[in-house]
């Protein structure tokens, strides 16, 4: 990981804050870190990355299933 800004609060992400640097994470991880710690650094920030995605995706479905409740399935 190169030296940037710490780290924003996962929880603080939008949906696409979070995939994007998910994909930046996997594309480091990809590449090879320079050392076992920073692997670990971030394999554990794309872990909290890809939990904070499928929060996102899971609240999308569940406002789509009640819409859909709401309005009576035509």
């Amino acid at each position: 990981m190169t030296e940037q800004a710490p780290p924003a609060d996962v929880a603080s992400l939008s949906f696409e804050q979070a995939r994007d640097e998910l994909v930046r994470v996997v594309s480091e991880l990809e590449q090879g870190a320079p050392t076992l710690e920073q692997s670990l650094a971030l394999w554990e920030r794309g872990e909290a990355l890809a939990a904070r995605c499928e929060e996102w995706l899971l609240g999308a479905k569940r406002r789509l299933e009640a819409a859909r409740a709401a309005g009576g399935e035509a």
